[in-house]
């Protein structure tokens, strides 16, 4: 069970994403909702991104603010890198497991209700390179 362990590790850390990143699960909001947001910040200046989510009325904008808020802290902290030379290089929603629900109806039949759930990922990358 535990043979080549040093090797596996040392392939898991040479393929990880060295951007900074952040990851928002099980957000009880569907994914086609997440994705129109998504698309507004993707490739913008993490200070743009910013301002658009905070000026936009949509039920998903701060939850995708709290994620970028996040890979920023993630960015300044963790790598050292400074804000104004950060941009949203990659952002994308995965569905997450759907909760199954039932409404009832006429005759004792039963409605199936899905409540779907998100997983959000946004990846900053640096427009000055080292």
């Amino acid at each position: 069970m535990a043979t080549r362990i040093r090797e596996k590790t040392a392939k898991i850390a040479a393929t990880r994403e060295k951007r900074p990143h952040a990851f928002a699960r099980h957000i009880r909001i569907s994914p086609n909702k997440v994705q129109v947001v998504l698309n507004l910040v993707r490739g913008k200046d993490v200070t743009e991104a910013v301002a658009i989510l905070e000026n936009i009325n949509n039920a998903s904008a701060p939850v995708v603010k709290k994620c970028i808020n996040s890979a920023i802290a993630n960015a300044e902290n963790n790598l050292n890198l400074s804000k104004q030379d950060l941009f949203v290089a990659e952002c994308y929603v995965t569905a997450g497991p759907t909760l199954k629900r039932m409404m009832p109806r006429a005759k004792g039949s039963g409605n199936l209700i899905l409540k779907r759930t998100s997983h959000i990922t946004v990846v900053l990358d640096s427009k000055v390179k080292e």
